[in-house]
């Protein structure tokens, strides 16, 4: 007996799923995919270029915007490798490690996301709630302590995961949902017991979702009894309008985000194409469509933009 849990634990490799339910149109999806990382990638280089020279973008704002950016480009090459390996060239075996160090990068870069969106409300707010303070309160240097804070909680957050995975014995079909390696479809798995990763994970994603989403949504509440203050229709609309980048932020990353989180869980009886749909707009839609909002929402971009073309 001692001898099973040896040669059960110890699991070498593990298999991605590409999308059988196509089966036929494989060129057409590696195709597609290769287009997607080519826009998320080339799409955020260009909001961090545009920002890095544009002096007069040097502000707290477009500080966190590059930060997300660079998250957006994070979430993006971790995902690259076994997508483009799965879907271009059929190689669909992942090594266990590694397989456990894409989960951490990817989970790392959607918790660290949730908090720069969270950041940037914070921003909002104080740019439209308290404008005569906004240059004291969000100083270079407290900019640069709250991004920094947002990557240690969320490595602190991701870190336990891996050694959560690496103690319990495998020993069903290691076949994942997805073409990439992500934490709910990972404790399938296993054949111990799981409690303990289940309710860690759920804690994280309560803590830090949860309340990220809960502080986000008070301090639009603050922004619009602030805005609803304002006499003149043509002010309220003009300072709303400097929210919208963000607001569609938050709902492309929230929106997907919860409802891969309530697939996951009480959706277990819902085809696999659900949950990998699901999964793929909560990983490819964000870093493919911010920058595009704020290339065309954010005045001093879109005009670099028109220059350089």
């Amino acid at each position: 007996m001692g001898s099973f849990r040896i040669n059960i634990s110890n699991t070498t490799s593990f298999t991605l799923t590409g999308f059988p339910e196509l089966e036929g149109l494989e060129h057409w999806l590696a195709a597609l995919s290769i287009v997607v990382y080519a826009i998320s990638i080339l799409g955020n280089i260009l909001i961090l270029f545009i920002i890095k020279e544009e002096q007069s973008l040097h502000q707290p704002m477009y500080y966190f915007l590059s930060l997300l950016s660079v998250n957006d480009l994070g979430v993006s090459f971790s995902t690259l490798p076994t997508v483009l390996a799965a879907l271009c060239f059929n190689a669909r075996e992942t090594a266990f490690d590694a397989c456990l160090a894409q989960m951490f990068f990817i989970h790392f870069f959607s918790w660290t996301e949730s908090g720069i969106l969270l950041a940037m409300s914070f921003d909002r707010y104080v740019a439209i709630c308290n404008p005569l303070h906004y240059a004291t309160v969000l100083t270079d240097a407290r900019v640069a302590y709250m991004g920094l804070s947002i990557i240690i909680r969320s490595f602190c957050m991701v870190f336990p995961l891996p050694f959560l995975l690496k103690r319990l014995p495998f020993c069903k079909a290691n076949i994942l949902t997805h073409p990439y390696c992500l934490h709910p479809d990972l404790i399938r798995l296993p054949c111990g017991d799981t409690t303990i990763n289940s309710m860690y994970g759920l804690f994280i994603v309560i803590s830090a979702f949860g309340i990220d989403l809960v502080l986000i949504l008070i301090s639009y509440v603050f922004i619009l009894c602030s805005v609803l203050a304002i006499a003149s229709k043509a002010e309220r609309l003009k300072t709303l309008s400097t929210c919208v980048s963000h607001i569609c932020a938050v709902l492309i990353f929230y929106v997907p985000m919860v409802s891969v989180s309530l697939v996951h869980r009480f959706g277990k009886c819902a085809p696999d194409y659900v949950h990998k749909f699901m999964s793929l707009v909560y990983l490819f839609v964000p870093p493919v469509l911010n920058p595009i909002i704020y290339s065309i929402k954010t005045k001093e971009i879109r005009k670099k933009i028109h220059k350089m073309l």
